[in-house]
């Protein structure tokens, strides 16, 4: 990773959603979303135009409810593996939304969000679950990260995604993680956020 928050071989497309953390934060969570424009459908623009604000709002039926958004994430993982980067993990991204973790508000502040090309009802790839791993690797030897939860896990109620589909335990090869981590089924490892 360069010093400026920007990962060695990701694709760099620079989202204008974003600012500077507040003095003194660290970065100590990881928030894994899933994301998909048109909804289920994969492959298109749509997502890479939501985060630069490019979204035209005629192109397709759901586009003219999200086009004036103003969202990004810092990293997002095509289903074939391909990373594309919006936003330095320096500074802050526009990905969580109201959100809390642990007690602490405004997860944003905090944060990585990490976009996954995909939705609640579809399983996700190989591909993608290989660049996580190695993404959440290059991301811890950088930053004190405490946790890696979904977006449902910060904002409960409002948020579904990554979704049932997401499968915790392949996560788990990166190995113990320090801190409040998401419940893993298999061995009831750490704890989910209430």
């Amino acid at each position: 990773m360069g010093a400026e928050g920007w990962l060695d071989g990701a694709c760099r497309i620079v989202s204008a959603n974003s600012d500077q953390r507040p003095a003194g934060e660290a970065v100590s969570l990881i928030v894994v979303h899933a994301i998909s424009l048109p909804p289920g459908e994969f492959g298109g623009d749509g997502i890479v135009r939501l985060f630069t604000n490019c979204l035209d709002p005629a192109a397709h039926p759901y586009f003219a409810q999200i086009a004036s958004l103003r969202v990004s994430a810092h990293l997002l993982i095509r289903r074939d593996g391909e990373l594309i980067q919006f936003v330095a993990c320096g500074q802050r991204a526009w990905h969580a939304g109201l959100s809390s973790w642990n007690g602490r508000a405004r997860c944003n502040d905090f944060s990585l969000g990490i976009e996954l090309e995909g939705c609640d009802g579809l399983p996700f790839t190989d591909a993608q679950y290989r660049r996580l791993l190695d993404v959440v690797d290059v991301l811890r030897a950088h930053y004190p990260i405490e946790a890696v939860v979904g977006h449902s896990d910060v904002s409960p109620g409002r948020k579904t995604d990554p979704g049932p589909c997401f499968d915790w335990r392949r996560l788990a090869a990166v190995g113990d993680l320090p801190g409040a981590c998401r419940e893993w089924p298999s061995s009831g490892r750490g704890t989910a956020a209430k």
